[in-house]
């Protein structure tokens, strides 16, 4: 009897080794690895698409519910998302929503509220980036919190303007201002919704209420028919996720730091930056298109086309034919990372109009995006290479409008596909120069590549933001510039 006791003690033994070694073999940081990413990185990925049943639950069972129910669920769903992310680290993001709901309630709707907001958020999320940097990229806590800092400094502004005079404000500030009291359920909802926790996109309070409310519906009484919408938008992400995931592994900015990069012809390193720079940002691209959740939920609604057909953009992140077909720097600002972009423009440029300088206010609006990113100053270097950048084109395309012989030369029609490529490789080979310092982060890494290509970017474009001025004065006529000062 002892014997065959032992005999079955020693089964369940074995059996609990081998389902043990079966776990460990499933265990997320052995599927990274086997997959060639990043533990942090699957689980952002499986994050992300946590955020389908999760937006299918809401369709069908809390659309119309009450409100007090959608944000208690949208609350505990962000939260669920952050421990699996980033575990007691959570309480970063807690604290700081408690402390800016305090803030609101306190403060009221006073000038000295926004200010402490701005100072308390940034300076909070700066010091997180303080502790926890490194020479990489790094998927941890100060990731969704960069969004959330957005969100509460939004937050504050808006609530500060729904206590002003309707009349004194503009009419984009009236859209968003904040006329009732939001209660801590509704700040902790709208801060920690699944479909933008993470990785975003940003939207205002007001748009929020909305969507919690369920008044963002192309069909009274329905549930918003944006299914095939968010389909559609899936399977272009998809097939940028499949594209990069091929790719990513032969285009990297790590060979940019490499003897073989070096040891290539001029041409070779500057082709191959050309090509990265463009390949670099659809790690981003991606992301944002297979998050598609704010379309499921309906948060995405923007009202209607001329046609009557209903548009699901108001949460999208990119313009994807614009990026992927305009030549100009511009173009892919005004296509990459909208809503970030429409933030800093509503809350911060448009905000610093007082000051009277457009390029000055535009300035310091790309300096806080770069301290928005990060303390590294490959982030300085970026958004002050876009600021130069954007200067010289719009100096260039003034120039070509008002000179006749250049209007002339560019409306050659036979020439166009010349002039396109020609555009297309200054933008994208400069972009790729630009997101050099963005992805490398530390100095003694950018330098050394600004070196190999003798600071192309720099000399470049400082040339003509000095040179086009004179260009300009020669090759337009007196009377094209009493004409533009009338």
């Amino acid at each position: 009897m002892a014997s065959s006791a032992e005999g079955d003690e020693g089964t369940v033994v074995a059996l609990a080794g081998v389902l043990q070694s079966g776990f460990q073999e499933l265990s997320l940081n052995k599927l990274a690895t086997s997959l060639g990413a990043s533990e942090q990185a699957l689980r952002l990925i499986i994050s992300i698409f946590l955020g389908y049943p999760f937006a299918l639950f809401y369709r069908h069972y809390l659309f119309y519910k009450e409100t007090y129910l959608i944000h208690l669920f949208h609350t505990f769903t962000g939260l669920s998302i952050a421990y699996f992310n980033f575990g007691n680290q959570l309480y970063h993001s807690l604290l700081c929503i408690v402390l800016q709901f305090l803030i609101l309630r306190l403060m009221g709707r006073t000038i000295t509220a926004v200010l402490t907001t701005f100072c308390f958020q940034m300076a909070y999320l700066l010091a997180g980036y303080y502790y926890t940097a490194t020479g990489n990229y790094d998927i941890k806590w100060t990731m969704p919190h960069c969004v959330l800092t957005l969100k509460l400094i939004g937050l504050a502004v808006d609530y500060f303007d729904g206590g002003k005079d309707q009349n004194s404000l503009s009419s984009e500030q009236q859209k968003y201002a904040i006329r009732g009291v939001p209660s801590l359920l509704e700040v902790a909802g709208f801060s920690y919704f699944y479909g933008a926790f993470l990785v975003g996109p940003q939207f205002s309070m007001n748009h929020y209420m909305k969507l919690v409310q369920g008044e963002l519906i192309d069909i009274p009484g329905k549930i918003p028919n944006s299914i095939i919408p968010a389909l559609k938008r899936l399977s272009l992400g998809l097939f940028y996720l499949v594209g990069y995931t091929l790719l990513s592994p032969h285009i990297t900015e790590d060979y940019l730091l490499t003897e073989d990069y070096d040891n290539h012809p001029f041409w070779f390193r500057c082709m191959y930056m050309l090509i990265w720079g463009k390949f670099v940002l659809y790690k981003y691209v991606t992301c944002w298109l297979v998050t598609v959740i704010c379309i499921l939920t309906g948060l995405g609604f923007n009202g209607f086309e001329e046609k009557g057909k209903a548009k699901w953009d108001a949460c999208a992140n990119m313009k994807v034919w614009l990026f992927e077909t305009n030549p100009r720097f511009t173009g892919t600002i005004a296509s990459f990372n909208i809503n970030t972009n429409a933030w800093v423009a509503r809350y911060i440029f448009k905000r610093l109009k007082f000051l009277g300088n457009k390029e000055l206010s535009q300035g310091l609006s790309l300096l806080f995006l770069a301290l928005w990113h990060g303390l590294h100053s490959g982030y300085l270097v970026c958004f002050q290479m876009e600021f130069l950048i954007v200067i010289v084109e719009r100096q260039a395309a003034r120039l070509i409008q008002e000179s006749p012989t250049l209007s002339k030369l560019a409306a050659i029609t036979v020439l166009q596909p010349f002039y396109y490529l020609v555009q297309q490789t200054i933008h994208w080979l400069f972009m790729g120069y630009s997101m050099t310092a963005f992805c490398l982060f530390t100095w003694d890494k950018w330098l050394k590549v600004y070196k190999s290509i003798y600071f192309l970017g720099h000399i470049f474009f400082l040339s003509l933001l000095f040179i086009l001025p004179y260009i300009h004065k020669a090759m337009v006529p007196r009377k094209e510039k009493l004409k533009k000062m009338e």
